[in-house]
């Protein structure tokens, strides 16, 4: 296997395309996850502001440093209690949506989020509520990715609506449609409850949904108080080995993108990755 690795864009700053390019690729990272609002400088992002000329423009300053824009990060609340807000966030997707083509991408990425409105953990995300709330948004936009040929793509987190392999996967059942796949991130998934079984998330996951994973999340973490936190990558207890055997196994050439990176850590998580999967 071919490591494609590269990372969020906004962990290298905000900036013009071209300069954020060109420090990317300077770390020998080929594609990005790109979140708009947080990474591009000197555009505006907002809502009803993308076209194909701004996609366009961007995606060409990427491309002419060869970096590809794998996902666009457009992370929203998918049951943001209050219905008005929600809908707004929705918009902001769908617009992701009808250009990520311009951007030279398929794919367009969230999590779930959670029923509080700041994302922190609701003690009813696990319910049949939340799940059938989560399940409307989602199916919303996919209806909208099927029309333009493009990916929605959903990253499973511990304390979410989405929050485990098993819920994950019904997900996939329950809105049957290949325009509806899987960004794969399994630090997400550890909490306190299971970090010690990581192996089985990861083996799990693979064996549940790994046919609809398109997009790999690589970080790091470790253990203070009982709780997964980050860690630089290769300083923590993740293991990347069985993550690099699944994927050489299953997904030839898939982007793997580095999160929680930092000027000061890049160089040595790179290195730490390209010596896991060589």
């Amino acid at each position: 296997m071919t490591l494609t690795l590269g990372a969020r864009a906004h962990d290298f700053g905000k900036l013009p395309a071209d300069q954020l390019a060109e420090k990317i690729a300077a770390k020998g990272l080929t594609s990005v996850q790109l979140a708009l609002a947080k990474a591009i400088d000197g555009i505006n992002s907002d809502t009803g502001g993308l076209s194909p000329g701004l996609a366009t423009h961007v995606r060409d300053a990427f491309q002419r440093h060869g970096v590809r824009i794998a996902v666009l990060g457009c992370y929203v609340n998918l049951v943001h209690p209050a219905l008005a807000e929600r809908r707004q966030l929705l918009a902001r997707f769908k617009e992701h949506l009808r250009f990520a083509r311009d951007f030279g991408c398929s794919v367009v990425a969230t999590e779930t989020a959670s029923l509080n409105a700041d994302w922190s953990p609701h003690p009813d995300n696990g319910g049949e509520a939340a799940f059938r709330t989560a399940i409307e948004s989602i199916g919303e936009l996919v209806a909208v990715a099927e029309k333009f040929g493009v990916f929605v793509c959903i990253e499973g987190v511990a304390h979410h609506v989405m929050s485990t392999p098993q819920r994950l996967r019904r997900m996939l059942d329950t809105i049957p449609s290949p325009n509806l796949q899987v960004l794969f991130d399994p630090v997400n998934l550890l909490s306190k409850d299971n970090w010690q079984e990581q192996d089985r998330v990861i083996r799990g996951s693979f064996d549940l949904f790994g046919d609809r994973i398109v997009i790999v999340h690589a970080k790091d973490f470790k253990i203070e108080g009982g709780v997964p936190k980050p860690e630089v990558i290769g300083r923590g207890r993740f293991d990347f080995a069985l993550l690099a055997s699944l994927l050489k196994a299953r997904k030839s050439y898939i982007d793997v993108l580095l999160e929680e990176t930092t000027p000061a850590t890049i160089d040595e998580s790179v290195a730490h990755l390209r010596r896991i999967f060589a």
